[in-house]
Parts: C-alpha cells; sequence; structure tokens
C-alpha cells in the first residue's frame, strides 16, 4: 500500500468534511509594525461554515518569500486564547512568545483560532463535538480541515516560500502538527513538543480523561497506531519534546513511537532526520527545549 493510499484512508476517518478545492477568500482586517515583527489580523474562509480569525507575522526586514511556520496553539482550557498564544505565549512556553521567537530567525508564522476557541468560541467543546457526531462529522477532522487549508491559503501568498513550510505547536498544537505533517506533504519540517501520545498506551496507563473530546475519532484504532501516522511524515525531518513525567504522553509510548521511526527513518536512508528528546519534566517547555527547537529549525527550514 502506498503513502498517498494511507494518507487518504486516513482522510477518510475524519467524518464529513467540505471540498477542498474551493478558493479561499480573505479579509484583512488590519496590520500592526509591532517592536519585533508586523501583525497581520485576518479572516479567512477555510470551510465555508464560519470565518477563521487568523494572525500571520513576518519580519520588519526583508519583502520575502519567507520560509513559514504553521503555528498551531494548545488548548490547556484556555479556550479564550487560541491564536493569540503565538503572540503573548502560555503558561508551560519559554519566553519570549513565538511570534517574536521566530520573526527574530526570519521566518514568517501563521496561526489560526481552532473550532471552540479565541474568537470562535461561544459554544462549548462538548456541544461542537456532540452536534458534529450527529451530523456524521468529527470534531478534529474538522480542525484538521481548517489546518489543511491553512497552508493552502500560505502557499497563495507571495510572501511565503511555498517550499520551506513547517509546522509546529504544544500539547493539542503537537498533535495537530505531526497529523498536519502525516497529511500534507508540503510540510517540510514538523516539531511537537508534550503531545506524541501513543493510543494504546494511553488506553493501558489509563490516561483517557487526560484529552479534551475533540482528541477522539471514531474507528481510528482500527486502522492506525500512533506510530503509523507519524510514519507519514518520513523521510521529512520530524523533532519531538517530551517530558518523562507527562501523564498525556505515557513514557512508553514515547518508547514504542521512537522504536517505530527509528526503523521507518533508516529504511528511507535518512536516520538524522527523526529526533525524540525526552525530559525529566511534565507538560511544559524548558529553555533546552527552546534551544533545540531553533536548532532544528535552522538546520532544516
Amino acid at each position: 500500500m502506498t503513502i498517498e493510499t494511507r494518507r487518504e484512508e486516513l482522510y477518510n476517518l475524519l467524518g464529513n468534511l467540505p471540498s477542498r478545492s474551493k478558493p479561499i477568500s480573505s479579509k484583512k482586517l488590519k496590520e500592526d509594525p509591532l517592536p519585533h515583527y508586523i501583525l497581520e489580523e485576518w479572516l479567512l474562509d477555510l470551510n465555508g461554515e464560519e470565518p477563521v480569525p487568523a494572525y500571520f507575522v513576518r519580519p520588519k526586514t526583508g519583502e520575502g518569500p519567507f520560509p513559514t511556520i504553521i503555528f498551531n496553539h494548545s488548548h490547556g482550557g484556555f479556550y479564550e486564547l487560541g491564536k493569540d498564544e503565538l503572540i503573548k505565549g502560555n503558561v508551560y512556553l519559554q519566553n519570549p512568545p513565538y511570534a517574536e521567537e521566530l520573526t527574530k530567525m526570519g521566518y514568517a508564522v501563521l496561526s489560526i483560532d481552532a473550532w471552540g476557541f479565541g474568537q470562535r468560541r461561544g459554544r462549548t467543546e462538548g456541544e461542537i463535538f456532540k452536534e458534529m457526531l450527529w451530523k456524521g462529522q468529527v470534531m478534529w477532522g474538522k480542525m484538521v480541515f481548517d489546518s489543511l487549508r491553512a497552508v493552502d491559503y500560505c502557499v497563495s501568498r507571495p510572501d511565503v516560500d511555498k517550499n520551506r513550510i513547517g509546522t509546529m505547536g504544544i500539547s493539542m498544537g503537537s498533535t495537530m502538527s505531526w497529523w498536519l505533517a502525516a497529511l500534507d506533504p508540503r510540510i517540510k519540517v514538523c516539531i511537537d513538543l508534550c503531545g506524541l501520545c501513543d493510543f494504546q498506551s494511553l488506553i493501558e496507563s489509563r490516561g483517557l480523561e487526560g484529552h479534551g473530546i475533540y482528541y477522539y475519532v471514531p474507528n481510528l484504532l482500527n486502522h492506525f497506531t500512533t506510530s503509523e501516522i507519524n510514519a507519514l511524515i518520513a523521510p521529512r525531518p520530524h523533532l519531538s519534546l517530551a517530558g518523562t513525567y507527562d501523564r498525556l504522553t505515557p513514557e512508553r509510548g514515547l518508547d514504542i513511537i521512537d522504536e517505530n521511526l527509528k526503523i521507518v527513518y533508516e529504511e528511507y536512508g535518512n536516520p538524522e532526520a527523526w529526533r525524540l528528546l525526552r525530559y525529566n519534566i511534565g507538560h511544559f517547555e524548558t529553555a533546552d527545549m527552546r534551544y533545540e527547537v531553533k536548532e532544528f529549525l535552522r538546520k532544516w527550514l
């Protein structure tokens, strides 16, 4: 079975989704020259159902095209935050916020509000999940769809280098990063922090309640393991950073994923492109993790 066939199989598990062929309309709300970067605020029509608020930040110098990061925000119960995590940071992220960090390195960054977060909040996560379930839809599927369309929007911009697009995030944003990279080969580099979770190990450790209802895709385990999803990223560079005391990513599961992906990347002849780094911490980013993120981006994107 080919990689593209497996990608299609994974995508088809995400419920009834809109067409991806519809052109994306966009509305620029404002542009602010901030001390460290230019902040653009947009309203994007990604799904034909509800507009998606987005931030696009770019370096203050240069016209591009810039290498660009799709920054996927976390959950953490911070429904009011959403994409603001990019510019304001979060309690489990290092300072400065990634908007400042990445633009200083010469990257542009796009971040959108996921369903139920930021300027898309108003209904609870459970309410959204249940309504979608009745309609044959999957909340995670709709979230992934918006992220895929966000890549479509990115490549339509003349100031984005279409051949140098990466994705990253922590927690829920981590999970989105490896799903997005697995489904979209236009993503050249994937970095996930505190979110690489082996599903079977999560069941065995009785950790299912640690993840929000959005996380669960019907019938997924009958088709894919976490390792098999992440294998769809290979041989593209993938850095994963995890805490050994993080209950959301059981340590035995990290062992399994690492063992499997080392084999996959070795078979592709690119073993150095897969790195799993572990720290004796819980669910947060350390200064050393921030260092590794920046070095990985410098090397591969």
